[in-house]
């Protein structure tokens, strides 16, 4: 298979993909299905198979060298899908051990193995020769709706310029959210861009929670659950929330039960990629006691919780709270994106007893640190100036910059008053 280099768009996990083909003999690419993994491991290999096939899956089963491309001018080759036959782990790691050439395969999943699965099928690691990756949704500076013009590296390094980035209408930022960062979805028609999205719920419903396994899921019970994961979007929540979403109990037993399902259904989310818990930042606050240490809530790309809402860019304008959450939810998949490339980590924060909470700690590879408040108009940018310089002061070891991202801003800023960045979701990069 070639890909189209005209409707290509350059992906962010390209150089490390490039930088690890040339130390390890193997690198896997996981990341949620639709995401590009195939179309990005194709730009980088000379040649391919794909194990959604019959034909070449059954052969694989049957004798898994068979799949392997021994001609060395044909590499890196492409396994697409390789879960789909679990032997294939361990069969490349052996034919990386046989030779020392580096970027011998690139092998993409969408699943991650049942652990019973890969306790019985799975006998090796991979370490020292299968080199790992994580690949998300587009992010908006990959898919071309971020300029750039304001960069992460920047802020950190104090170099980033003051300059007019021209305002974004507001329905143009619901757009966005609806439509998500699927690549086959960036260039459809504004009226069909929750097809995708849709599809991909149902996708979830009618077929892939009950992959790669004998188990039957309860239908009803996984959409509920995946419909309150959406309102509890950029939220903290715990189960005991979400169980009280989708099942009623009237016993301790019932309890125990309804606890045991959600696990599972969440379990089966994870696996499938479709959940990106961002964990708590809790080091350097002067009352570490007081830290709160639960994950905020995010389904993969915030156009998921958009479908199980059913939600399009005109009834999201009419409810701002729930806009808010989703814009935040936007924001965060860019910073958790931009944060992966850079090498460093997305965490949030909050304060149990006083509930001072800020939105996004961008952590990086030096140990440096940012704050982050979004909001999503101009109108709240004074009130997220407060939030961090209260944050600030509460910090032994002080951010090395403060940020606000907003949906509704025409510029750059850097408040001459407090230092504080203050960006356009539209303008930022890594």
């Amino acid at each position: 298979m070639e890909i189209d280099e005209k409707k290509y768009k350059k992906r962010l996990i390209e150089k490390k993909l490039e930088d690890y083909l040339s130390v390890f003999g193997a690198v896997s690419i996981e990341g949620p299905k639709w995401c590009g993994k195939t179309w990005t491991s194709l730009k980088h290999s000379k040649s391919d198979i794909y194990m959604d096939d019959e034909t070449v899956r059954d052969m694989a089963k049957l004798d898994v060298k068979s799949i392997f491309n021994n001609d060395f001018t044909k590499k890196p080759q492409l396994i697409d899908e390789w879960h789909l036959v679990p032997a294939i782990w361990d069969a490349v790691r052996r034919e990386c051990d046989k030779t020392t050439e580096k970027g011998n395969f690139i092998i993409t999943g969408s699943t991650t193995l049942p652990r019973k699965i890969m306790k019985e099928q799975v006998h090796h690691s991979g370490a020292g020769r299968i080199g790992r990756l994580y690949m998300y949704t587009m992010s908006l500076y990959e898919s071309g709706d971020s300029s750039g013009k304001a960069s992460l590296t920047k802020m950190l390094n104090n170099t980033q310029e003051t300059l007019n980035t021209g305002n974004v209408e507001i329905i143009q930022l619901a757009r966005l959210l609806i439509r998500g960062g699927w690549p086959a979805n960036i260039n459809v028609s504004d009226n069909k861009i929750g097809l995708i999205p849709k599809s991909y719920i149902d996708s979830i419903l009618n077929v892939d929670m009950n992959e790669e396994t004998e188990k039957r899921r309860d239908k009803n019970k996984m959409r509920m659950l995946l419909k309150s994961l959406a309102r509890n979007e950029s939220s903290i929540v715990g189960n005991k929330t979400i169980i009280k979403d989708i099942e009623e109990y009237e016993n301790s037993e019932e309890l125990l039960s309804s606890r045991d399902t959600v696990i599972d259904y969440l379990d089966v989310l994870d696996r499938l990629h479709l959940i990106e818990n961002q964990e708590a930042y809790g080091e350097n606050y002067r009352s570490p006691n007081r830290v709160g240490k639960s994950p905020k809530r995010h389904l993969t790309d915030p156009s998921l919780s958009c479908a199980c809402l059913g939600l399009t860019p005109e009834n999201i304008l009419k409810d701002l709270n729930t806009f808010g959450f989703m814009f935040e939810a936007l924001v965060e998949r860019d910073l958790r994106i931009y944060m992966d490339y850079l090498d460093g980590h997305l965490y949030h924060f909050r304060d149990n007893v006083t509930g001072l909470e800020v939105d996004a700690i961008l952590e990086f590879p030096s140990g440096e640190y940012a704050a982050v408040e979004i909001k999503l108009g101009y109108n709240q940018v004074e009130e997220a100036k407060k939030n961090l310089l209260n944050f600030y002061n509460n910090m032994i070891k002080k951010p090395s910059f403060m940020c606000i991202i907003a949906g509704k801003c025409p510029a750059v800023i850097k408040d001459n008053e407090t230092g504080i960045y203050i960006v356009p979701i539209t303008a930022l990069k890594p």
